[in-house]
């Protein structure tokens, strides 16, 4: 059986979703599946059929960034980018759920994503960003 990383990263080419730890404990494989976040590589990809699962390639309007994305870039919300697609995914699914987070909201919601960086506050700031310029 194959994880649901390895499906959209070796079968499906969708090579955004990291595998960093391969043990559902860093958060650079989220994605999103049925409106909610979830850790790619802690997942078998049997369990996601008939699901709608959405990677950071989804979010993509052809060439034109998603607005999430652009508030990522705006307010600097990644340094080298590794845990970012992931970062994004986690947010996403906060926002989908609860469009209007307050600063606490975001940081439960993107409490099981490490950044190695240390650029939490202008992730946060970015995820706030989004939600502002969405309603």
């Amino acid at each position: 059986s194959f994880t649901l990383a390895e499906v959209l990263r070796d079968k499906l080419n969708l090579t955004g979703t990291k595998v960093v730890c391969n043990q559902g404990a860093c958060g650079g494989c989220t994605v999103v599946m049925d409106n909610k976040a979830v850790y790619a590589c802690h997942m078998l990809a049997l369990d996601a059929a008939g699901k709608k699962v959405i990677t950071i390639e989804g979010l993509l309007e052809g060439e034109e960034l998603h607005q999430l994305q652009e508030a990522f870039v705006e307010k600097d919300g990644l340094q080298c980018g590794f845990c970012t697609p992931g970062q994004i995914m986690a947010a996403y699914a906060l926002l989908l759920n609860k469009p209007n987070p307050n600063r606490d909201d975001v940081i439960e919601a993107m409490s099981g994503n490490i950044c190695r960086c240390g650029a939490y506050p202008n992730v946060l700031d970015s995820v706030l960003l989004a939600a502002q310029k969405n309603n």
